[in-house]
């Protein structure tokens, strides 16, 4: 099934404690189906009327998944978190299902190693990544900041003082920085999308995306 034919296809969360309980709750508030997950029925119960369906299940048992039907879903989300042991499981499991797209929770690098080597193929730390963006929004440099996989990131930064009054191109700010200026923001107005010949004013307000490295160096230059 292509994803632009099914953006609003059913999704499966497996571990509905606090990432993954809140994770499904935001998938269905978009619109998703959500089958929901978890080996304690307390849990489950819990989500009854929150989730489009919810299952007691031990997400390791791959006859219990095939009776709930997951080899028919296209994405599956693993929350399962403090249980390093039935998380990898599960992955591996869904895997052999052939669930196409895994999503998967880890709490250390050496646990997203792991789960990215079995079969996931989005991993994610919550607290170590929001633990990252908080201390770059601390140093007060960043007015956001998003770091995504292989070191990429983008981030909502002032404008320097040197591209004031200039338009992009007569800035070079790609050429000085390494980074791409993907939008401008006057004071006032939405975001627009960054041309050359775009002039940035006084308090403008740029988004810029580019190496984590490149895009921290930028900041601390505004």
């Amino acid at each position: 099934m292509a994803r632009n034919e099914s953006e609003n296809e059913p999704i499966v969360v497996i571990g509905l404690g606090r990432f993954g309980g809140t994770l499904a709750e935001s998938l269905t508030r978009l619109g998703h189906e959500v089958l929901g997950l978890d080996e304690d029925m307390k849990v489950v119960q819990q989500y009854a009327d929150r989730l489009t369906h919810v299952a007691q299940v031990d997400a390791t048992d791959n006859d219990a998944l095939i009776q709930l039907g997951i080899a028919d879903f296209q994405r599956a989300i693993v929350g399962v978190g403090s249980d390093i042991e039935a998380s990898v499981l599960t992955v591996v499991t869904l895997k052999e299902l052939g669930v196409p797209e895994i999503w998967a929770k880890a709490i250390s690098a050496k646990h997203a190693k792991i789960l990215s080597a079995v079969g996931a193929a989005h991993v994610v730390r919550p607290e170590s990544d929001m633990a990252n963006r908080v201390a770059h929004l601390i140093t007060g440099k960043m007015i956001d900041y998003i770091e995504f996989e292989d070191g990429f990131a983008i981030a909502k930064t002032r404008a320097p003082r040197e591209a004031i009054g200039k338009t992009l191109a007569e800035a070079a700010l790609r050429m000085r920085y390494g980074i791409t200026v993907v939008g401008v923001k006057r004071r006032g107005e939405d975001f627009t999308y960054a041309l050359p010949e775009a002039v940035v004013p006084e308090g403008a307000v740029l988004i810029v995306a580019g190496a984590t490295e490149q895009v921290e160096r930028f900041a601390a230059t505004t």
